[in-house]
């Protein structure tokens, strides 16, 4: 694993310097790439949904870059501003890893999720951007995996209200519906793979099913796995025999979607 400073000078206030991780595979089968926000409720960056899943890809032959990005006590923008930095940083430096900047995804779960899918949904742009040549790069991903995500920003009955706080404190909580990738998602969203379980008791699984009805409405194809049990957070879920099956569903979608195609 090698670890890359995305700014020569972080903007925005920064108690912990964000920095993507490298993890390159010994046995490249693919040219596409993988940006992977951990969850954490925007507390804090759980390894297991970080480096856990970029040693996955590895081993199926996929790169991936694994960005610890800023958290409580920073506030949005300051995740999206790095979790688009994230993508840029990649594109900008396709030729020297060896990557189509036209395949790449980003990955979260949880509010890693949340993260994963405002990138793909939030066009305003924000604070510190367009400072250098790395930032003249698009910042959409070209696919979008979303594993249990925190999507409902703006609805009480299904909102994860603790990473609501932390993303955007008790000050600005009224700014949800800003952020709400069901609310601003629109045709250039990318497609997505989702899955969830059905009886996680952290985040409600309306909150995939909900997305998945608002790509829907925009024509937008997708992917989406609901297994019956499960608790939140499993990750891989080396664990659980039966949700164990998603990552294999994921990179038979990432080979339909052609990601294994040089």
């Amino acid at each position: 694993m090698e670890t890359l400073k995305m700014w020569d000078k972080t903007p925005g206030m920064c108690e912990t310097e964000p920095v993507l991780e490298y993890y390159k595979a010994a046995d490249r089968k693919s040219d596409g790439v993988v940006v992977i926000y951990p969850g954490g409720g925007y507390s804090a960056r759980a390894p297991h949904e970080g480096q856990g899943y970029a040693l996955y890809f590895n081993s199926i032959g996929i790169d991936a870059f694994v960005l610890q990005y800023r958290v409580d006590p920073h506030r949005f923008p300051i995740e999206l501003l790095d979790a688009r930095r994230a993508v840029r940083y990649v594109r900008y430096n396709a030729e020297k890893f060896g990557i189509n900047p036209e395949k790449v995804a980003v990955m979260g779960s949880s509010a890693g999720g949340h993260l994963a899918a405002l990138v793909s949904t939030y066009r305003k742009g924000i604070d510190f951007e367009s400072t250098d040549e790395i930032d003249k790069q698009d910042y959409l991903p070209n696919l979008q995996i979303l594993a249990y995500p925190v999507i409902q920003m703006s609805s009480l009955a299904i909102c994860h209200v603790g990473s609501i706080r932390n993303l955007l404190g008790d000050d600005n909580i009224h700014l949800a519906p800003e952020v709400d990738p069901i609310n601003i998602a629109d045709e250039k969203t990318p497609e997505a793979f989702i899955w969830h379980t059905s009886d996680d008791a952290a985040v409600n699984v309306c909150n995939s099913l909900r997305y998945g009805e608002k790509l829907r409405d925009l024509n937008i194809k997708f992917e989406l796995h609901v297994f019956p049990e499960g608790h939140h957070g499993l990750g891989l879920a080396p664990d659980n025999k039966h949700v164990s099956q998603w990552p294999g569903l994921m990179k038979n979608w990432l080979e339909f979607k052609g990601f294994y195609s040089k």
